[in-house]
């Protein structure tokens, strides 16, 4: 009789990164079954639909072997030392010839695979490149530019607590199906069952959420810097704003009340497409509150006005008040920053060389990546590494990126699966999957989870951290002796809380500096070789722990977790390699979390001049560029919907999802009766860039003229090579200067088409 045994990982689906059980057959090494952690501290059992079947993540395709393309666009496996060799002595000849900025890094992990960017930090510095072009420079830099305008740094992170909130505002989210945060239905369910708590969602859509929802401002498109820009003038012209906090918390209130003094309201609420009266009672409802948190996500961060409506809708919680205090919007640290502080224009910040896009949080926007290489341009981008990531699917501009794609002297994809991105690439690198590796999230606050292997890597790949640290070498970086820090770590093995190896670490990054920009690698082969077998990598751990604990020692024996100096860091480090579900690292008490403020005077900066002249007084003119595209292109798609089985490429097994495998797209009954279209028929959606074919359903879930279709379709499937393209990807429609002149964040939620049957039988849909 066979047996089980159960092993505690996370879900990799969103970036919620819910615990979960996983049982395994021990003969057959399959998983049998997957249920809710319930010691997870933060999702507490919770999981979704999608968690329940990541067993078909670990049943897929799976690179095997290193692959080198041929002259005539095939491949051919090689080893790992040729692989390694070649691509490092093509790198430094880049590297050497064009500069370091010749050379750029995309992607970083997805929503679990984060633990390689400490090792891929290193190799960028090898390379001598300051460009990551990651996913989240794709959706939210907006909003951390504005963190750095209010809050003083790009970095400072809020949390979005609407399971303590009196008043709750969820914008341009769906949390019933897309999560981004913890245990959302069962949240989600608690407060419908609150006579004394309101749940309010301003969303295009009736989403899962909005039919929850107490109060839903059907907002049209693209329309919602109106909307809130119409809530803030109903504030500030009814004298709603709270003036004790504003007084004591924040500078430049009296510049910015005349900008919505002057909103004219219900003008600005028809322009939105919601009814005045409503949008009336909802605010002033709100401003009287005792406590309001406000969640929103990609609906408003990839829009239209997507870097103003980050700004509009944090002056809504921060004029009422509603902020760093329990059940309000506050400030939280993350354990690993997963971003940085970049300096702004006129600051000495960064752009990139062709297009002059600016770097935020020390990051790039993919938008610009295909400008950077398909160029004469004498700087241009001339090599490519790719991460865990599948730009060609997930980024705008399919077409554009192939074809750039081939202008590159050299593209390396580092990935589980031959992805549609790695058929563009000259090599091929397989990696260990999520299953396979210690591996974690830097997303959660206040939280960290480190996820053992749950299987033994297979046969022929290897980890991101060994990859990089092989390509390192091969490229003549890290030739330091590093003998005397491996003796050192075993010694403090054998003597633990004597701090030997602490005090031989400092010693060595003095003496020799250039250690610094390898140090998750040098503590990899010193400290790494003292833990657990296969946890090598998370040796960076413990000099996290060490800077976490020199800045928020109160903070973390607030979690419970004892012990004072430079001891706390080891304390932190050993319970995360021994805690299988996870520790809470920190607990910030709300008296003192204005401490984590980064402004000089600890108070929010709410005057932005440059999205209040350049954006809030020029939204007509938005309306007056739009109109021409709107009339040659009269739908509305919103790109990329969340569904109950639709995720971000990482599962390429078919059978995963049990409805809706194609992608189907959401049409109004009023724009089917015109069209003739029937449930099931497809159709031909035409952009400015492409033309994809994609099969129907009816509802009035959409507004007429708006159209709504899912992300993660489109890719190929098969065994062996042998590839069959299922559903269709929203990325041949959309186009990459399409998108918000700051941040560059695409308009994925606007992407404007033409509509028109296609004379194909129906399918069936379920």
């Amino acid at each position: 009789m066979s047996t089980t045994t159960v092993h505690k990982s996370a879900c990799i689906l969103c970036s919620i990164n819910c615990g979960i059980d996983i049982e395994v057959d021990d003969a057959t090494q399959k998983i049998v079954k997957i249920t809710g952690d319930k010691d997870h501290p933060t999702s507490q059992g919770y999981i979704c639909q999608k968690a329940t079947r990541l067993n078909y993540y670990q049943d897929q395709e799976r690179l095997t072997t290193p692959l080198r393309k041929r002259e005539d666009g095939t491949f051919e496996a090689i080893s790992w030392d040729t692989a390694i060799q070649e691509i490092a002595d093509k790198l430094v000849q880049i590297r050497d010839t064009h500069g370091g900025t010749s050379i750029a890094y995309a992607g970083g992990g997805g929503q679990g695979n984060h633990m390689a960017q400490m090792y891929a930090a290193a190799f960028r510095k090898t390379c001598g490149t300051p460009y990551i072009y990651s996913s989240i420079a794709q959706e939210k830099t907006g909003n951390f530019w504005v963190h750095g305008k209010l809050f003083g740094r790009q970095n400072v992170a809020y949390g979005e607590p609407i399971d303590e909130a009196e008043f709750g505002v969820i914008i341009g989210a769906n949390p019933m199906q897309a999560h981004g945060m913890a245990r959302a239905r069962k949240v989600i369910g608690e407060i419908g069952r609150d006579k004394n708590r309101t749940l309010v969602v301003i969303d295009p859509r009736a989403t899962e959420t909005a039919k929850k929802a107490d109060y839903w401002l059907q907002v049209k498109p693209g329309r919602d810097a109106w909307l809130m820009s119409a809530m803030l003038g109903i504030i500030v012209q009814e004298g709603l704003e709270d003036g004790a906090f504003i007084e004591a918390h924040t500078n430049g209130f009296e510049a910015v009340m005349p900008y919505f003094m002057d909103i004219p309201v219900q003008e600005y609420t028809a322009i939105a497409g919601v009814p005045y009266e409503l949008v009336l009672e909802v605010t002033r409802k709100m401003a009287a509150a005792k406590t309001v948190a406000i969640r929103s996500d990609l609906g408003i961060e990839m829009s239209l006005n997507s870097t103003l409506n980050s700004y509009l809708k944090r002056l809504l919680f921060l004029i009422t008040g509603n902020f760093n205090k329990k059940g309000t919007n506050h400030l939280v640290t993350w354990f690993i920053p997963l971003i940085g502080h970049s300096r702004d224009l006129g600051e000495g910040g960064m752009t990139t060389k062709v297009t002059k896009a600016r770097e935020i949080a020390k990051v790039y926007p993919p938008n610009v990546l295909s400008l950077e290489i398909d160029t004469d341009h004498p700087e241009r981008l001339r090599a490519l590494v790719v991460d865990s990531c599948n730009p060609v699917l997930n980024w705008a501009d399919t077409q554009a990126q192939i074809k750039a794609y081939k202008k590159l002297d050299l593209m390396v994809v580092v990935d589980v699966a031959m992805t549609e991105t790695a058929r563009e690439a000259h090599y091929v690198l397989p990696a260990s999957n999520q299953f396979e590796k210690y591996e974690s999230a830097f997303f959660t606050e206040n939280f960290y989870h480190l996820r053992k292997p749950i299987f033994s890597p297979l046969e022929g790949t290897l980890s991101e951290p060994e990859i990089y640290s092989r390509l390192i070498k091969a490229m003549g970086a890290l030739e330091v002796d590093l003998s005397e820090l491996q003796e050192a770590a075993q010694k403090d093995k054998e003597n633990p809380g004597q701090g030997i190896f602490q005090g031989a670490f400092m010693q060595a990054s003095m003496q020799h500096p250039e250690l610094r920009q390898f140090s998750a690698v040098v503590l990899r082969e010193t400290l790494g070789k003292t833990l657990p077998d296969g946890a090598d990598s998370a040796a960076f751990l413990w000099f996290a722990a060490q800077l976490y604990a020199s800045k928020y020692p109160e903070a973390i024996r607030n979690a419970g977790i004892e012990g004072k100096g430079a001891e706390l860091g080891n304390i932190i480090f050993d319970k995360i390699l021994n805690s299988p579900s996870g520790i809470k690292v920190s607990k910030h008490d709300y008296s003192k979390v204005w401490d984590l403020m980064k402004t000089p005077d600890k108070k929010v900066n709410l005057y932005i001049p440059e999205l209040l002249e350049d954006w809030l007084l020029k939204l007509p003119e938005v309306l007056e560029n739009q109109a021409a595209l709107e009339r040659e292109y009269p739908f509305n798609l919103i790109a990329g919907e969340r569904r109950t089985y639709n995720a971000n490429a990482v599962i390429r097994n078919l059978e995963w999802a049990k409805t809706d495998k194609e992608g189907f797209l959401k049409v109004h009954p009023t724009d089917a009766a015109q069209y003739q279209i029937e449930e099931g028929d497809a159709v031909q959606l035409t952009s400015p860039t492409g033309a994809i074919k994609i099969l129907v359903t009816i509802t009035d879930e959409v507004q007429p003229g708006v159209i709504s279709m899912p992300h993660g379709h489109g890719l190929n499937y098969g065994k062996n090579r042998s590839y069959k393209e299922v559903g269709a990807m929203p990325n041949v429609l959309t186009t990459a200067t399409y998108c918000d002149p700051l941040a560059k964040t695409p308009y994925h939620k606007n992407v404007r088409v033409k509509l028109e049957k296609v004379l194909e039988e129906a399918v069936e849909l379920t």
